[in-house]
């Protein structure tokens, strides 16, 4: 693979950056305002279009912004996996921005300058996250996600939204920095670097590394990037519910939890390798772990009533099949992980999308109210019913390609426990979604309460919504561009 010094990468990070600060001094002026937030996710999203070009190419882009120490530096680079994060990131947030404009100004949010800005912060953060050489680079913008997320989280100012702020920085920060930052220190001492490596094999770590010393770097690195929702670091997420949708959009679909789980696999493909993982027997015991999460989460999201917080559950469950895919070592596992990033993000984000709608639209928040509102709101519905498909794992939806990798995978690895585990949890899934989309559809409108005077979302709202449905189906139909990248990683 040929290494090309390019600042095009520079130039991704410079893009939201921007955006952040033009939108804090045109604030007052809400229409100059957006259009800043829409053109920097534009151009963001052009310039990472140009780098993919170079990328399935076969070159790899680098940039070294300065150096700290000798083998320590803040240094960004494209490859393979980088594009699948980068691109997932960047094409969402150009949707999610007009989402917003719907969102916000149908409720008539206050503070949506401050908002507008952490969110275009949030993606300089993600897509610094997706570009990262090097895990201390990854570290950094690990943290600045964080930190930028924050006041989104707290968005509404009142005592449900700090408590979930609280939680959500108190649980990302502290895994990050008492997990991720000790291992990472000892790993540079270790080795005298924390590049990652060019491939998923070799990893970085010295070959005289002893068992008990990699299981434990191994363990703080899962863990510690708690971003990637595996109980029990997870409580977090449910709780970062009461923030705005776009918010939860944003933290279930596109910067936050794909942050945390890009960040858990990059590490375990690319600093302990897979033959590290093989060798030191921590790959099937990973697939295991998780796969308590996969199930739990989806049992829990059975229970919940608030569409939300289903979603929100079935988010917990779905991050680990990324996980688990890597976890089996095995080529169709690995590919299966890791195209989850993007089938995920696309369905996941147009459910929340499709929550912010009908809450804008009738101010229901809970599923057993949403009986017949399919009839008045069906485009809404509809993309709800189509994404829900994708995470059931259906064809001709994206979720199908991610199932279907997954199970070869476990095939491959002989783990016919894991391939149970993939088919409970597909059950699952059905019994948590399809209500949704039947009751919407099929059910009665509650007592005294008439379908008359209930109407789509904006299209602002409804538009976005419908495109990344039909990305859905578009890539579980054609999911040969993001399988391109894919596959490069495990080739």
């Amino acid at each position: 693979m040929e290494t090309v010094v390019s600042a095009k990468l520079v130039y991704a990070l410079l893009a939201p950056l921007a955006g952040s600060i033009l939108v804090m001094l045109t604030g007052k002026r809400e229409n100059v305002r957006e259009t800043m937030s829409f053109l920097a996710a534009v151009t963001m999203f052009g310039i990472v279009l140009s780098i993919t070009g170079d990328v399935a190419s076969g070159k790899m882009l680098r940039y070294t912004l300065f150096e700290i120490l000798p083998g320590l530096s803040v240094t960004l680079r494209a490859d393979a996996m980088s594009m699948i994060f980068a691109l997932v990131a960047s094409s969402l947030w150009v949707l999610a921005v007009f989402y917003s404009m719907g969102y916000m100004r149908g409720l008539e949010e206050h503070a949506q300058t401050r908002f507008n800005a952490c969110f275009a912060l949030a993606l300089f953060g993600a897509i610094g996250t997706a570009f990262s050489d090097n895990l201390f680079t990854m570290y950094l913008f690990y943290e600045i996600v964080s930190i930028c997320t924050y006041p989104l989280v707290a968005h509404h100012q009142d005592d449900e939204g700090y408590e979930g702020a609280r939680k959500y920085i108190v649980y990302l920060t502290t895994t990050a920095k008492g997990l991720v930052l000790p291992a990472m220190i000892v790993i540079y001492l270790l080795t005298g670097n924390l590049d990652f490596a060019t491939n998923i094999h070799s990893g970085i770590l010295p070959a005289d590394a002893g068992r008990l010393l990699v299981t434990v770097l191994y363990v703080c690195c899962l863990l510690g990037f708690a971003k990637n929702g595996v109980m029990p670091v997870h409580h977090w997420l449910p709780g970062a519910m009461v923030a705005p949708t776009p918010v939860s959009a944003l933290l279930h679909a596109v910067a936050v939890v794909k942050v945390g789980v890009f960040s858990t696999t990059r590490v375990m493909l690319y600093v302990f390798g897979v033959d590290v993982m093989d060798k030191f027997n921590l790959g099937i015991p990973t697939a295991y772990f998780v796969s308590f999460t996969i199930i739990m989460a989806s049992v829990i999201a059975l229970s919940k009533d608030n569409l939300k917080s289903r979603l929100a559950y079935s988010t917990v469950s779905q991050l680990s099949y990324i996980i688990l895919g890597v976890a089996l070592l095995t080529p169709s596992g690995v590919e299966g992980g890791l195209v989850h990033i993007a089938n995920h993000a696309f369905s996941k984000i147009t459910l929340f999308f499709c929550a912010g709608a009908i809450y804008v639209a009738t101010h229901k928040k809970n599923i057993s109210e949403m009986s017949g509102l399919g009839r008045t709101m069906p485009f809404t519905f509809a993309a709800f019913g189509i994404a829900s498909l994708s995470m059931i794992g259906a064809p001709p939806v994206a979720g199908f390609v991610t199932k279907w990798y997954l199970l070869l995978g476990s095939m491959q690895a002989s783990q016919i426990g894991i391939l149970l585990v993939l088919l409970a949890s597909t059950l699952l899934n059905v019994a948590y979604f399809a209500p949704v989309t039947f009751k919407a559809f099929f059910g009665k409108r509650p007592e005294g309460e008439a379908e008359t005077g209930i109407q789509e979302a904006a299209p602002a709202m409804v538009v976005p919504l419908c495109i990344t449905a039909v990305i859905s189906v578009i890539i579980g139909i054609y999911p040969d561009f993001f399988m391109t990248f894919v596959k490069a990683v495990t080739g």
